[in-house]
């Protein structure tokens, strides 16, 4: 007996879409310039200064500038940064996503395939050299502070360019690969899941659209659960931290950073700064997921450019 077939939905290739690409990069320089920024210094600091806790890493950003403190490396490398890696993601993870919906995945695995293939781009493409700048003027301001005149940024970047090279300023890029993969594979693959989950209590069926509150809660609950790779963020930061430690071994790895900071402060050392981390992880995944849904749907109606992908 044959099977009929003509009533499953037809994937169709998504055209490559120039509005997709600034619409990425929009969003994230939303994120980064309003909550994202704050959250990211709170965190990198607990994970620099790991005897810190919560409310001394904002006392101690608060006394480098005020509200400015909190917004150490947002202009211009942060705004660079989430400009390239906000377009990067949405175009490569929603080409993925549709590519692993030829295979036959589900909306889970397709949304992990998406999200992991989208990270690694993310890091490669952008955010080695990004990173070693926020490095860099961070740690400027903590010269500052001490009384000791700081070069400026740029001077300190052409400084470690002449001295290491391309390696030097992409040092770390191992690690932000690893982070972005497992950061956006879950954030994308939780929060299909709890978009199901969502289906699953309002009676929604695959093709009916969720309503903006239901997309935020579910992004919300898969951003703030993709949190759990806390360990290798914290080894990210040692790697391209810039603070003076002569117990730090030299050329350090991803295995060799690990090894030294268990040795140093155990097992809570690898999760210093979770909790603003997961904070971050829900607005990231609530602008770059949530917000992404509703505003190239918004840009399609403008455009008339069908949306690549549904993210």
């Amino acid at each position: 007996m044959a099977v009929n077939t003509s009533d499953a939905p037809k994937l169709e290739k998504k055209p490559v879409s120039f509005s997709n690409l600034l619409l990425g990069a929009g969003l994230n320089m939303f994120e980064v310039t309003t909550l994202g920024q704050p959250l990211e210094v709170i965190k990198t600091h607990m994970a620099a200064n790991r005897g810190d806790n919560v409310l001394t890493a904002i006392k101690k950003s608060w006394g480098r500038g005020g509200v400015f403190g909190f917004y150490q490396g947002l202009i211009p490398w942060a705004w660079i940064e989430a400009s390239t890696k906000g377009a990067v993601l949405l175009f490569v993870s929603s080409e993925a996503e549709y590519h692993a919906r030829t295979f036959g995945a589900g909306n889970f695995t397709a949304g992990i395939t998406g999200g992991v293939i989208g990270g690694v781009a993310q890091a490669y493409a952008t955010m080695g050299f990004c990173t070693c700048m926020k490095t860099v003027e961070i740690t400027r301001h903590k010269q500052a502070a001490s009384g000791v005149k700081p070069a400026s940024t740029f001077a300190v970047f052409a400084d470690i360019y002449r001295r290491e090279g391309i390696a030097g300023i992409n040092k770390g890029v191992n690690a932000v690969a690893i982070r972005q993969m497992t950061n956006w594979g879950s954030r994308f693959g939780l929060t299909r899941l709890a978009e199901q989950g969502v289906r699953n209590v309002t009676g929604k069926g695959e093709n009916e659209r969720l309503s903006a509150y239901e997309k935020i809660l579910a992004s919300t609950l898969g951003g703030g659960l993709s949190a759990w790779n806390q360990p290798i963020e914290v080894i990210r930061v040692e790697m391209q931290s810039k603070k003076e430690d002569p117990n730090r071994p030299k050329n350090l790895t991803v295995m060799k950073a690990a090894r030294y900071i268990y040795s140093n402060n155990g097992l809570k050392g690898l999760y210093r700064g979770v909790t603003p981390r997961i904070g971050l992880g829900v607005w990231q995944t609530v602008c770059m997921v949530g917000l992404g849904d509703m505003a190239k749907e918004a840009v399609a109606k403008l455009t008339g450019e069908v949306p690549t992908g549904k993210h």
